[in-house]
């Protein structure tokens, strides 16, 4: 296993996340045990989950298959860096729409939800809070001080955002340093070489305030991952049908190259965001041991120049000298 900083921090990751949202809707809670138990044995101690995460198995269900698994494995806690995340209802709208206070990123919603998800993963701390989603009707000041008081009490060590634009990177961390706070430290993005728009101003906007990029939904959503035979795969929806006739000759000339070089197109995928700059590792979804074993086998590929440009080729990012580009 590869290890690199957590952004800015000087605590170390894996280059390989293991991102949980399968678990407990497409993985079974004994599938789930035995992944999170050879991440463990392959080096990978960086594990990322959300309050809301569970699907039809419930909100807040993904939580408790990983607090049932610290419960089962003492010690195996303090090797890890828990990330969770806040923002999304962890209760169903009613027919007059949601629940007051159900969601979001309020103090009281922050503090009510991060007791929640301590009580669900059996652990005194969460290693990297993360809002969710930006949260446009509260102002940072009421954001950080609830932030501040987590972290007085130990039960958060460092936060993150996802699904951020750069402006908001930037008032957060602007912010956070007028009140002396670290501020954040990650964001969590979707990334990858059919979805690169975060090159222009997110990536640039993170660098420059120290904070490390973990993509989501690294093999656009089983578009990279050179389809499966499994009936519950991702490449198998209907929505990735129609993207990937929408863009099969892009497609095709990708797992050509990929072929060629005696690489999986989903590996492939990984290896080339790890090549990017800013990106601390890609979040995987793996729903069983194999698919994990798979995507760690990324950190073998080493890219070439060459290599990297004929990808640029196949799948050209937005262009132009970030962040300016548009303006050029």
């Amino acid at each position: 296993m590869d290890y690199t900083q957590l952004g800015r921090t000087g605590t170390s990751v894996s280059r390989i996340v293991l991102g949980t949202m399968n678990f407990g809707e497409r993985t079974t809670e004994e599938d789930a045990f035995a992944i999170m138990d050879r991440a463990l044995e392959l080096g990978v101690n960086f594990f990322d989950t959300a309050n809301a995460y569970g699907g039809s198995a419930g909100r807040g269900a993904t939580e408790e298959i990983i607090g049932r698994w610290f419960a089962a494995r003492p010690g195996a806690r303090d090797g890890i860096v828990l990330a969770t995340k806040v923002h999304s209802p962890m209760v169903a709208p009613t027919s007059d729409g949601d629940v007051v206070n159900s969601r979001g990123a309020s103090a009281w919603q922050v503090r009510r939800e991060a007791i929640a998800s301590l009580r669900r993963l059996q652990t005194d701390r969460i290693d990297l809070y993360q809002f969710h989603h930006i949260d446009r009707h509260i102002s940072w000041p009421e954001l950080w001080q609830a932030m501040e008081v987590l972290v007085n009490r130990g039960e958060v060590i460092y936060t993150g955002s996802s699904n951020f634009a750069a402006w908001n990177i930037a008032q957060a961390n602007e912010i956070a340093q007028q009140r002396n706070f670290l501020g954040l430290v990650s964001e969590q993005s979707l990334y990858n070489l059919a979805q690169r728009s975060i090159e222009l101003e997110v990536i640039p906007a993170a660098q420059n305030y120290g904070l490390g990029i973990l993509p989501w939904s690294p093999l656009s959503g089983g578009l990279l991952s050179g389809g499966s035979s499994d009936a519950k795969a991702r490449s198998n929806t209907e929505r990735v049908a129609a993207q990937r006739a929408e863009r099969q000759d892009q497609v095709d000339a990708y797992e050509l190259f990929a072929k060629e070089r005696g690489w999986s197109p989903s590996s492939l995928g990984l290896a080339w965001l790890l090549h990017q700059r800013g990106v601390t590792g890609p979040i995987i979804g793996p729903r069983t041991v194999e698919q994990l074993e798979s995507a760690v086998s990324a950190l073998d590929i080493t890219l070439s120049e060459d290599d990297l440009r004929r990808l640029d080729e196949i799948f050209p990012g937005p262009g132009g000298q970030a962040p300016e580009a548009y303006a050029w």
